[in-house]
């Protein structure tokens, strides 16, 4: 069964129910190693499409360049108005350039233009700020990319960021230049900090959702067990910060509920808790990232959970933001 197409937001694009992640193509390890090299990225990039995907979400930043690269050597081999392609700018690319990073007119127009020669296409459909800026009035960035969007460079705009300060999206949403018409915040069945205020902004000034980090960092596929050590090469085992973040008491919790309602339905925690997103009404698409192509279509067969209205709730309710 292939993806389905949902509407991107509230606009007139139409994108895969599921989007496709590419932060970790050209990205080097701390040992220095590339996590996925050109060969294995154009890989998961057909795999995707042949399972009907066409979303595909990038950054300025993501490997230093090398994704937007490998993902526009891709594309020149198809059709181009196939798929809907997301970048961002925000995050320093050159850190030697006090102006090498931000929202600033110089900053957005160079990367602007060096976004859209990697990827060898004149637009793309949707241009995130990153992060916000505060260096940088907000007049200034909406004006410039109000001329993204008139200038064709751009056909759509969002913001990526997980501001608790939604009055900031909404006072740039309210001058005269091209809105934000998507939002890309952390949001999982662990993470909930978007709902109390983020998620009813988004509603009220229709902006789309689309979720990054839907699994949790890993937490939600099920692979760490309470009161037992993280495995030996996994996140819970080397990185502090997400132990004191994810291992608690309280997402454990959840990921019982997550693993019950995996078990009722003979499937994984990881399928449950993206079905649990694809059946969210707040959200448009969740982006998942994927090592190996065995992996990218385990993920993406959670399409093919249906959850039942008292599952969907006895998981909302697992956790409270």
């Amino acid at each position: 069964m292939g993806l389905e197409t949902v509407s991107l937001g509230t606009t007139g694009t139409k994108v895969s129910e599921i989007a496709f992640g590419t932060w970790r193509f050209g990205r080097e390890n701390d040992e220095g190693t590339v996590e996925i090299g050109e060969d294995r990225a154009h890989e998961l990039l057909d795999a995707y499409a042949e399972a009907g995907g066409n979303f595909i979400d990038t950054a300025d930043m993501y490997g230093g360049g090398e994704s937007e690269k490998y993902i526009g050597n891709w594309l020149a081999e198809r059709d181009r108005e196939d798929f809907v392609i997301a970048s961002k700018i925000y995050w320093p690319t050159r850190t030697d350039d006090p102006n090498g990073r931000g929202l600033s007119r110089k900053h957005l127009r160079r990367q602007m233009d060096l976004i859209l020669d990697r990827l060898g296409t004149d637009y793309v459909d949707l241009l995130y700020i990153h992060r916000w800026d505060d260096d940088t009035p907000a007049d200034e960035f909406m004006r410039t990319l109000d001329g993204f969007v008139r200038d064709g460079k751009v056909n759509y705009l969002g913001t990526s960021t997980l501001d608790p300060n939604a009055w900031k999206v909404v006072k740039a949403n309210e001058m005269e230049y091209e809105p934000f018409r998507l939002a890309q915040p952390r949001y999982n069945l662990v993470n909930r900090e978007i709902e109390p205020n983020y998620i009813p902004m988004c509603d009220d000034y229709d902006i789309g959702i689309i979720p990054w980090s839907p699994l949790g960092g890993g937490f939600l596929t099920g692979k760490y067990s309470r009161n037992e050590e993280p495995a030996d090469g996994t996140r819970g085992a080397t990185d502090q910060q997400f132990r004191d973040s994810y291992l608690t008491e309280e997402n454990f919790d959840v990921l019982e509920v997550v693993e019950d309602v995996a078990d009722e339905l003979g499937t994984t925690p990881a399928k449950v808790s993206l079905a649990w997103l694809l059946k969210h009404d707040a959200v448009t698409a969740p982006i998942i990232g994927a090592r190996t192509v065995e992996q990218l279509a385990e993920n993406l067969a959670a399409t093919e959970v249906s959850l039942s209205d008292d599952q969907f709730e006895r998981l909302t309710n697992a956790k409270s933001a």
